[in-house]
């Protein structure tokens, strides 16, 4: 039986569905701080490293993932071979069996993809949001958002270090930071310019980019199914996101106008 993500939180990008019927994601409240400018000189580049790292790791640790024989990972193995990194940043990928529907990318280029997406999309559906994600890190998104929520969260008081390395995050810290990157927003510049990546992505890789669109009229069917309102906790995770009748709309004219027929 599928799990709930334990979601002390990703810098999510795309997709983020959650029905009632599903168990909560364990969250700390974030406190109210602003970072302020100075805190942002005193985080190095060594110390965000670290911080991604222990941040990741704990998810891995904190949510189920598949293991290398599960059909979910062979499956992500088969899309992803070949992409190892991008504009220098190594990628790896993990899908976490959980019912939530939902992929994010970190700022160390781990991407990972939960179970109950892969459920609903094609190959080719599935590998425009992989794109979509991995232009966020390319576009150094993911990186300004966890900078952004570590500061303004867990090192509001300011970075903790001996010698130059960065003290380890405490469970309450990385509740706080688990908070502040729920809530943390892309706009809707750094979304278009993801949707695009995405779209390139999937013609460098010999697929129809028209199923960008389609992955987006999936989401909004489920959004629908389910019975989401304006005030639902769905929608507040699409606040910061284009309409998604907008993202199908300029996907799949800019497929047509490229020649791309929208599959059966």
């Amino acid at each position: 039986m599928k799990l709930r993500f334990l979601k002390l939180a990703a810098v999510a990008a795309m997709l983020v569905f959650g029905g009632a019927a599903y168990a909560q994601f364990n969250l700390k409240k974030a406190g109210s701080a602003v970072a302020k400018a100075a805190q942002a000189v005193t985080l190095t580049d060594a110390q965000m490293v670290q911080y991604v790292k222990e941040y990741i790791d704990w998810m891995d640790a904190h949510n189920p993932v598949t293991p290398a024989d599960n059909p979910y990972t062979k499956r992500l193995d088969s899309l992803t071979a070949g992409l190892t990194s991008v504009e220098g940043t190594p990628l790896n990928f993990k899908v976490y069996d959980v019912i939530d529907v939902n992929a994010f990318a970190c700022a160390d280029g781990s991407v990972r993809v939960f179970s109950s997406l892969m459920d609903i999309m094609s190959d080719e559906e599935l590998l425009g949001v992989i794109g979509h994600e991995v232009g966020h890190i390319a576009h150094k998104d993911s990186k300004k958002a966890f900078k952004t929520a570590l500061l303004t969260s867990a090192l509001k008081d300011g970075v903790s270090a001996n010698g130059g390395v960065a003290a380890k995050l405490t469970e309450s810290q990385l509740g706080d930071l688990g908070e502040a990157l729920v809530n943390a927003n892309y706009s809707q510049k750094q979304e278009k310019a993801a949707d695009d990546y995405g779209y390139e992505f999937l013609k460098s890789h010999g697929r129809n980019p028209y199923a960008m669109a389609l992955s987006f009229m999936k989401l909004k069917e489920l959004e629908q199914k389910q019975g989401y309102g304006k005030t639902s906790k769905v929608n507040q995770l699409f606040s910061s996101h284009p309409d998604l009748d907008l993202r199908i709309k300029r996907m799949s004219e800019r497929a047509e106008k490229e020649g791309f027929t929208k599959p059966e």
